[in-house]
């Protein structure tokens, strides 16, 4: 899709958080309401005949459009979050980083086997915490699951559209 007002928008910062890495900063985007409105459009296009009827946003910038398309779609919204955050029973699904393991959990009464779940976060990467969302999402057995960024790094050394299974559309608004 790569919308040229959206690029135009998308703040790198260089060497951040580490040398050597440009951080693509959403927040950007998401403060400009022009962009706001084609980010919320092109996602409504995406999903608006697929019956969704609840979507994960990945902790945190992942929250802010799962929220504004699943009032869009009449979806709920489920929160996946770090341990410690959620106040009921969770799920957890742990991962492999970098350096080292990490956790993710959504509440136990979430999703149901008649759900269909679209996952959200802001960009794919190696795909490492969407992998673990969508294998926590998975556990609840619903009808299909749909993964959607807004950026994902096209970039043979991340390759970040291989850690999902075949059976999920991964689909994402800005490829760079």
């Amino acid at each position: 899709m790569n919308n040229k007002l959206l690029l135009d928008n998308l703040r790198c910062i260089k060497d951040w958080p580490k040398k050597g890495v440009n951080f693509r900063d959403v927040t950007t985007l998401f403060k400009n309401p022009e962009c706001l409105k084609i980010i919320n459009d092109e996602m409504y296009d995406l999903y608006k005949d697929k019956g969704i009827t609840k979507i994960v946003g990945i902790e945190s910038r992942g929250f802010v459009m799962s929220s504004a398309i699943a009032l869009r779609l009449g979806a709920g919204i489920v929160l996946c979050r770090k341990p410690g955050k959620l106040p009921c029973d969770t799920v957890q699904q742990e991962y492999s980083k970098e350096y080292g393991t990490d956790t993710i959990e959504i509440h136990k009464d979430a999703i149901d086997e008649n759900d269909v779940v679209l996952l959200h976060d802001d960009l794919l990467a190696t795909g490492g915490t969407m992998k673990a969302a969508c294998d926590l999402v998975k556990k609840f057995n619903p009808k299909k699951v749909y993964c959607n960024f807004i950026i994902e790094l096209v970039n043979e050394d991340l390759n970040g559209r291989d850690a999902f299974d075949k059976d999920i559309e991964v689909t994402s608004l800005i490829q760079i």
